[in-house]
């Protein structure tokens, strides 16, 4: 693992193999770059593959305010520079992860090849805003501990904890989540809306939903993918969390999608 400053803030990351084209991993709201590494062998077939703790997460510097989406994409901007990566990348994230992937895209058309977007968390509606800035009130108040049975719940349930191991160590690695950061990204996601930017698309993208997401279930993310032009869908049986969940069905995904468009 390596860290490195960049756009005004600290981030860990980790570079793996070598190749012609680069796969950048962006994890979940609340996940680091070890949400990935169940993924990792099922995706750097001849791939370079970098990963990242985003601003506020994991390892990587904490939010001391308020956070953006043009700062979240622009942190990934500027770690591309420096570490040397230039020309057209592929992108795969996860829920708040998916969504910076696809703002980068919107915002660098010149610098993605593809993306790979599972439960695009790209704001909230305005029926859920108020719900979601009392659960980063919560957080902030209380903890991760507080507010963690209810979140989880939703995002991790009984029907995909396929391997208890896997479900405890998640578990205990969001409840090392810094609430404030946390908080942070949740507001960014009441106040901040960046779904109308799903049109502005251009490259090949794979939008793909879990089974099981009770907070971005198909019946909410099929209709956002229909808006990207030339997207595909597909359904996985899987939760919020595929990338740790189903780990196999996600890098089937990502590898099958991008190999069937030369990635």
């Amino acid at each position: 693992m390596n860290w490195i400053e960049v756009n005004g803030t600290s981030l860990r990351y980790a570079l793996h193999g070598t190749g012609a084209s680069t796969l950048v991993l962006v994890h979940e709201m609340g996940g680091t770059l070890d949400s990935w590494d169940a993924v990792i062998p099922g995706v750097s077939h001849a791939r370079r593959v970098l990963r990242y703790d985003t601003r506020g997460a994991g390892l990587s510097e904490k939010i001391g305010g308020s956070v953006s989406w043009d700062e979240m994409a622009g942190d990934l901007g500027a770690l591309l520079d420096a570490v040397g990566i230039g020309g057209k990348v592929a992108i795969a994230g996860i829920a708040v992860g998916a969504a910076i992937a696809m703002h980068f895209a919107a915002r660098n058309p010149d610098r993605v090849s593809a993306l790979v977007l599972h439960g695009p968390a790209t704001g909230v509606t305005g029926d859920r805003r108020h719900a979601t800035m009392e659960r980063a009130a919560a957080a902030e108040a209380g903890g991760m501990r507080g507010i963690a049975e209810t979140s989880i719940a939703a995002s991790y349930p009984p029907v995909v904890r396929f391997d208890e191991a896997v479900f405890r160590t998640f578990r205990a690695r969001w409840l090392a989540n810094d609430p404030q950061s946390f908080a942070a990204i949740n507001r960014m996601l009441a106040t901040e809306d960046i779904t109308d930017e799903l049109e502005q698309i251009r490259c090949p993208t794979l939008v793909t939903a879990g089974r099981h997401d009770a907070l971005r279930p198909p019946a909410v993310i099929e209709p956002m993918a229909r808006r990207i032009p030339g997207a595909e869908f597909l359904e996985l049986n899987s939760g919020h969390f595929a990338s740790i969940q189903t780990p196999g069905l996600m890098s089937q995904a990502i590898h099958g999608f991008l190999a069937s468009h030369g990635v």
